[in-house]
């Protein structure tokens, strides 16, 4: 029996030590390192993620846009993005009934989401197919605090809506959204280079890596963690180049690499 115990007390040393090592490693050395804010110092101290309106986390934020309000509206108009109606119980039915009709709703309402104290200040959506099922979307809030070269910076949560369905938390009508929010992040910004909206972009950390997260309505998402910022043209004066992209540092690039890889098999288990 003695025999038997010095192995197994081995084995459950070396296990400790291992776990340990993970521990030490996933939420301490990786999380320190994947930081950077090199080129908007000013977010290191901004939040990660929205909040509901009963205080659990919802969205988090992965896009940044800096620019006059007005210049912000122009271009995401011009980039095929229609902002939003308010929500109330009048456009809630509106949705339900074309959804039923299969009619598309270019300025449906979303949901609000909270970050410093108050909902989105403007919220924008491209829709998919001919109902409301489906819809690009994503809230904004200004953020005078973080801004850059004078200009307002909008902080913002752009996620793919899926699906209709009952809220889990309070049982109305909400959309669900689609576990890839980078898919998103990359689409919105897409959009607006296409329409020669953007300047300069570039990276900063968001809410870092996340393999399996839930919003405030109980949706799976994934993400490389990184928040993408662009600088909007002046007076939305149509670029004929597409923006510089300046480069985030070997150790984020790195990161980003093996996260690719990794997104694959998470798209693998979306399906289940």
């Amino acid at each position: 029996m003695a025999r038997l115990r010095k192995p197994f007390f081995k084995f459950l040393r070396i296990l400790l030590i291992l776990i340990l090592i993970y521990l030490s490693l996933a939420y301490v050395i990786l999380p320190a390192a994947w930081k950077h804010y090199e080129y908007h110092v000013s977010l290191g101290s901004a939040p990660k993620t929205t909040q509901k309106s009963f205080g659990k986390p919802g969205d988090p934020l992965n896009v940044a846009l800096v620019g006059t309000e007005e210049e912000f509206i122009q271009a995401m108009a011009a980039a095929g993005w229609s902002l939003a109606e308010p929500r109330n119980v009048l456009s809630e039915l509106k949705i339900f009934e074309r959804e039923i009709l299969k009619r598309r709703y270019p300025r449906a309402p979303v949901s609000n989401l909270y970050l410093f104290g108050r909902k989105q200040d403007l919220a924008f959506e491209r829709p998919v197919g001919k109902s409301p099922r489906q819809r690009h979307h994503a809230r904004f809030w200004r953020a005078d605090q973080y801004g850059l070269n004078g200009k307002p910076l909008w902080l913002g949560a752009a996620t793919f809506d899926r699906s209709i369905g009952l809220s889990r938390i309070t049982g109305g009508i909400t959309h669900h959204i689609a576990p890839d929010i980078d898919t998103e992040r990359e689409t919105l910004m897409n959009d607006l280079e296409k329409a020669g909206q953007l300047v300069q972009t570039y990276q900063v950390t968001g809410i870092g890596p996340t393999f399996r997260a839930t919003n405030g309505e109980g949706d799976w998402f994934y993400t490389d963690g990184e928040m993408t910022v662009s600088v909007l043209s002046a007076d939305n004066k149509v670029q004929g180049q597409p923006p510089p992209a300046l480069p985030s540092p070997a150790r984020i690039r790195l990161k980003n690499g093996i996260w690719a890889h990794l997104r694959g098999l998470l798209k693998f288990f979306e399906r289940f």
